[in-house]
């Protein structure tokens, strides 16, 4: 009996041990070996309260901070803001505080840009309790990390991992200072990888459940084998604190530009001369292809590096150099991870046909900002087309305004049609359906191309509005009454 009741409970308690074994992870010897290069990292910055109603607290005023301090702090005499007393420019100082880690044993240090930004007086403390003041070397907006560099020897460093290599699930433990408590550790997996963040177009963030919270930014992201494989950036956050969602910058993409900070102060990155757009399924039936991959251009900067490879407006960029563009957002990273003056060939997709072109790629300039050009319609009282829409021929003032030789002006827009994103005021350049593109140049030309379409065909509109372009895809014909 006991011999078959050690046989039965055996294998329970194998099942049982190897239940324990695959169990949570033990972070312990990492943190040890690890934790010594993770730094605390403090800034002051300067400023003057100037004018009326000018405050001395180091808050924004959409900080729930502001609001407690501006209650029940009592403002003194000479304050700016003070009823009846002179206001008088005031300097004060704000603090923040940040994380960063070691990457050479002669004091260089990663950190995100936004810890550093600004400030007049940076402070590294370390885990010894040593603190040691550091200068900037450079820092990098778009990609926002910064590298700094404290003066000292025989640090303790950091080992990296490849990104690329991360799997979703996978554990990720993060080391910094939240809220100012040095050193602490947390865990979680990774969410997701190559991740688009509004305004950030260069970086494929990893995202993680790992807690981050305001200090956190700029602290290493580890894998499991103790390697660097992110620098904590971000978190999405309606109150401020964790949510469950943060991310995370590739150390790849960080160390590379480290390299150009070190090297050159500053970070140079490749550009074409195109605005794109994602491809949607609509937009890839309407130009003939059988998977929604790639970039659609929508317009071509006149004598860039794309308009002298020949690019042209209705392309949809497949591959560059020798790299899938699965999305838009693919792009602009594999555009910019390319060196200026470098060449680099397109596979393209235009009219049906697959084509490469070789394109010099160029630099993107410090900062560039588009203007605009506003688009104003007036009302008609014609009758719409097929789809709803009102158009006219272009004015010679309107092409001359807007450098135009030929499009169509939307006076109206009705029925359901508005709510494919057109408005009065667009100028309509091409249609394009069943992967053939046609130029518009009269009203006459598109209501007769309109009929010769089936009522279930898709319409894709290439639509100019301001001084950018995009193209805008009507599914099906609406119903319209006296069709």
């Amino acid at each position: 009996m006991k011999q078959l009741l050690a046989a039965l409970l055996l294998p329970l308690f194998s099942l049982l041990a190897q239940a324990q074994s695959r169990g949570l992870p033990d972070f312990t010897e990492l943190v040890e070996k690890q934790g010594p290069a993770v730094v605390n990292i403090s800034t002051t910055q300067s400023a003057r309260a100037n004018g009326r109603g000018a405050h001395p607290f180091p808050f924004d005023e959409d900080d729930p901070m502001f609001e407690f301090f501006r209650r029940f702090i009592p403002r003194q005499p000479g304050v700016p803001g003070m009823p009846g007393i002179p206001d008088e420019p005031r300097e004060f100082q704000s603090r923040s505080l940040g994380s960063g880690f070691i990457v050479s044993a002669d004091g260089y240090i990663l950190t995100n840009a936004h810890v550093v930004d600004a400030a007049d007086e940076i402070l590294v403390r370390l885990t010894d309790k040593r603190e040691l003041k550091a200068r900037v070397i450079g820092a990098d907006k778009r990609s926002d990390v910064a590298l700094i560099k404290i003066e000292a020897t025989s640090l303790p460093t950091v080992r990296f991992g490849d990104p690329s290599v991360l799997k979703v699930g996978e554990w990720v433990v993060a080391i910094g200072s939240p809220f100012g408590f040095d050193n602490s550790v947390t865990a979680g997996i990774v969410s997701a990888k190559g991740r688009s963040l509004p305004q950030e177009n260069y970086v494929p963030f990893i995202q993680t459940d790992v807690a981050v919270n305001p200090g956190n930014s700029g602290g290493p992201l580890f894998n499991l084998q103790g390697e660097v494989v992110g620098i904590n950036s971000q978190i999405y956050s309606r109150s401020g604190g964790f949510m469950g969602i943060s991310f995370a910058i590739p150390i790849d993409v960080a160390m590379d530009v480290q390299a150009q900070l070190r090297a050159a102060g500053k970070v140079s990155r490749g550009r074409i001369g195109v605005v794109i757009q994602e491809l949607s399924k609509e937009l890839a039936e309407s130009f003939g292809l059988s998977q929604a991959t790639g970039a659609v251009v929508n317009a071509v900067e006149s004598g860039g590096p794309a308009d002298k490879a020949g690019v042209e407006a209705g392309d949809v960029i497949l591959k560059f150099d020798g790299k899938t563009v699965n999305s838009s957002s693919d792009l602009p990273r594999l555009v910019a991870a390319t060196r200026p003056g470098s060449k680099a060939t397109m596979q393209l997709w235009r009219k049906g046909a697959s084509r490469e072109v070789s394109v010099v790629v160029g630099e993107i300039p410090e900062e560039k900002l588009a203007s605009r050009l506003s688009g104003g319609g007036r009302p008609a009282e014609r009758a719409a087309n097929r789809l709803g829409l009102v158009v006219a021929e272009l004015t010679a003032e309107q092409k001359r305004e807007l450098k135009l030789k030929q499009g169509l002006l939307i006076e109206d827009v009705r029925g359901n049609t508005a709510r494919a994103e057109l408005r009065p005021g667009d100028v309509l350049l091409a249609i394009i359906s069943r992967g053939t593109s046609t130029e518009l140049s009269s009203a006459e030309q598109f209501n007769k191309l309109l009929l010769a379409l089936d009522k279930s065909a898709n319409v894709t509109l290439l639509v100019r509005r301001g001084e950018l372009q995009t193209f805008v895809t009507i599914k099906g014909f609406p119903d319209r009454r006296g069709e």
